[in-house]
């Protein structure tokens, strides 16, 4: 997933210190840390979705 700061915050990453930079930062689906941050409107996290290729019923192969 990735987090990035909400707009008009500066958001510091807990282990580095370091700002989010505005485009964001890839971390582990589910972390903890992350999830409660986006809950009190501190970042925002972008999911990434599995994009299915849509299937052709009847078409030979």
């Amino acid at each position: 997933m990735i987090v990035k700061p909400a707009p008009g915050l500066k958001v510091r990453h807990p282990v580095t210190k370091q700002y989010l930079p505005a485009e964001g930062i890839e971390v582990p689906e589910g972390d903890i840390f992350w999830t409660r941050a986006e809950n009190v409107g501190d970042v925002v996290i972008e999911r990434e979705t599995a994009v299915v290729a849509p299937t052709h019923e009847g078409e030979a192969q």
